[in-house]
């Protein structure tokens, strides 16, 4: 985002922020539903994303305009959320519905921190996204933009009925729609970095040749929380083709110590003599 939408997102954070406060969860997913479905309603619609973003207009008459249309449609709750929105500035009409989105993803895991369930969310989103790598004809399924939303939203449905929270199967139709133009693994990947966020955690990708035990586990996390000074949400990948040792990316950093990387090394320094 842009200086402007930067700032105009901040503030309708904060406003969020104090809603959750005072408010139940099952209230605040509620609303999380309510912002999600306006971010949809912007999406297919470009003439009312360019309407709420309009510099022309005051903030005060683009958020009368948004209530008009959807007073009695969603709840006041959601309704107050969306006017700290649209009354701010915002450089283009997409990062406006960025905005809304995002707002939408943070007050559903807002809902699911305040239950007390948002590092299972956190974990239910990760393992999805490993189940769905190593099978190419379900991530090929999943990610065709051709395909409606809906459409793959009932296949994610039928795969995790009863196996994951509500919050959790929401959050996947959301990488679905291409949270933030981002493609639906990157989606996933950036909501599960969110939750970390959200209980101030860093994440850290591990990959291995065979599962850390918990006690290795633990010890690695502990390792990188003293390395980047916030508790480390630990994040497995097995890949036997690493062969042994261990890869660690946290952010743009990657450790890479695996047996792969190093025979790959004398691969290529004797391909040099």
């Amino acid at each position: 985002m842009q200086a402007a939408s930067r700032e105009s997102y901040k503030v309708a954070a904060e406003r969020l922020d104090a809603y959750v406060r005072g408010t139940d969860p099952v209230a605040v997913a509620h609303a999380a539903n309510d912002l999600l479905a306006v971010a949809g309603l912007l999406r297919r619609e470009p003439r009312l994303r360019r309407a709420l973003s309009d510099p022309a207009r005051t903030g005060a008459d683009r958020a009368e305009l948004l209530g008009g249309m959807l007073r009695g449609k969603i709840g006041d709750g959601a309704i107050d959320l969306l006017a700290s929105v649209v009354s701010g500035r915002w450089s283009t009409p997409t990062e406006l519905l960025d905005g809304v989105e995002r707002l939408g993803v943070e007050a559903v895991l807002a809902s699911v921190d305040a239950a007390g369930d948002l590092g299972e969310v956190e974990d239910e989103l990760f393992r999805f996204g490993q189940v769905v790598a190593g099978q190419p004809a379900l991530a090929a399924a999943l990610s065709n933009s051709a395909a409606p939303v809906d459409q793959r939203g009932v296949l994610v449905g039928e795969l995790l009925a009863g196996k994951t929270r509500l919050a959790t199967v929401r959050l996947i139709e959301v990488a679905l729609a291409g949270f933030g133009g981002r493609s639906f693994a990157g989606s996933l990947t950036r909501l599960v970095e969110l939750a970390a966020e959200r209980r101030d955690r860093q994440v850290a990708y591990v990959t291995v040749a065979a599962p850390l035990s918990d006690q290795e586990e633990q010890r690695l996390g502990a390792s990188l929380a003293a390395i980047y000074g916030r508790e480390v949400s630990v994040k497995q990948t097995v890949d036997p083709h690493v062969l042994g040792g261990v890869s660690v990316r946290v952010g743009s950093d990657l450790y890479d110590g695996t047996i792969l990387r190093r025979l790959n090394e004398t691969r290529n320094a004797l391909a040099k003599r």
